[in-house]
């Protein structure tokens, strides 16, 4: 599917699109486009990339124009430009609204406009029932993204729409383990929200299986859930005293927005939730069973779930967890 393709990443110059990158190049991809503002970020990625399949663009999807120009004979769009801070966009609410959700009716917009393939938007598990300013910008993008074929004359427009939700990926900037690490290393406490937290787990290679695995099977309209193990902070705070050494905790109270356990599908999207094969997926209300089973092969409803959490599904084992930890390389980055 992506051999001789034209791609363009929002975010691009961030850990996953950098990761993503490396991965597409692998796949024979024609050219793939790094759109993102942040122009140290580029620099260093065109630094380390070498590449000359890759372009860099500065840009802003709140800038409409600037995206329809970056997008002209583009193929496939992975869409991971996102304010994402929780605590920063708590205070700056409608700074998120402007890039979360103005500039993903932008790439739709600017996407039809010039006739893309695929679009993928990056989603997290703050989308469910969302806690958080964040959370709740991230759930209207996926509905932007899901609901944009609605009205669309298949006969003029080929684009496909989806979304792809999970949580932090393990090590990522995004995740505590960097916090952890460097704590330890430092020989300070490690602060810990509650030892009784869990979190999804899920590698960076993992990630980028999933979505590339989800972008080659869907027709649109959909959001992907990887079907994922869990773990919990204590474990992994005891993964890291073995491994580095044991410098003692500090308990501190839960972040204003921040949940006890991540959770993927929550109870009332569990009746439009369907699984296949190593994920589940989520379609609109207004989608018909007839029409999901005819499109996708083993596809099947869910059967005995009644929501799709951390501290509901299975954990993984202390020794595994070293494992991932090690295979990760993030203690060799610190």
């Amino acid at each position: 599917m992506f051999a001789n393709k034209k791609i363009l990443i929002t975010g691009g110059s961030g850990s996953l699109g950098t990761a993503l990158t490396k991965r597409l190049l692998k796949l024979d991809t024609d050219t793939i486009r790094i759109f993102s503002r942040n122009e140290s970020q580029q620099i260093k990625m065109e630094s380390k990339m070498g590449n000359d399949k890759i372009r860099y663009l500065i840009g802003d999807v709140r800038d409409l124009p600037r995206l329809q120009k970056a997008l002209e004979g583009v193929d496939i769009v992975f869409h991971a430009a996102a304010l994402k801070h929780v605590d920063v966009i708590e205070y700056n609410p409608f700074e998120a609204i402007k890039t979360n959700i103005i500039g993903t009716q932008n790439l739709i917009d600017a996407c039809l406009r010039e006739n893309v393939e695929t679009v993928v938007g990056i989603s997290t598990d703050k989308a469910v029932s969302p806690l958080n300013t964040y959370g709740a910008t991230k759930l209207l993008m996926e509905k932007l993204l899901t609901t944009a074929q609605n009205y669309l004359d298949v006969g003029k427009y080929r684009t496909k729409f989806l979304a792809l939700r999970y949580g932090n990926v393990f090590g990522s900037s995004g995740s505590v383990v960097p916090k952890f690490i460097k704590q330890i290393q430092a020989k300070e406490k490690i602060t810990i929200t509650d030892p009784g937290m869990t979190r999804f787990s899920m590698t960076m290679d993992e990630a980028l299986d999933f979505i590339l695995e989800s972008t080659s099977i869907a027709k649109g309209t959909e959001v992907f859930i990887p079907k994922l193990k869990a773990y919990s902070i204590n474990d992994l705070k005891n993964s890291l005293f073995e491994l580095i050494g044991n410098t003692g905790e500090k308990i501190i109270s839960l972040r204003p927005g921040e949940k006890m356990h991540e959770v993927l599908i929550n109870f009332d999207e569990m009746r439009y939730t369907w699984e296949i094969d190593n994920k589940y997926v989520l379609f609109n209300s207004a989608k018909k069973d007839d029409d999901i089973k005819r499109n996708y092969s083993n596809i099947k409803r869910i059967q005995n779930l009644k929501k799709y959490s951390s501290d509901m599904t299975e954990r993984i084992l202390l020794d595994d967890l070293k494992k991932i930890i090690i295979k990760s390389g993030f203690l060799e980055k610190q």
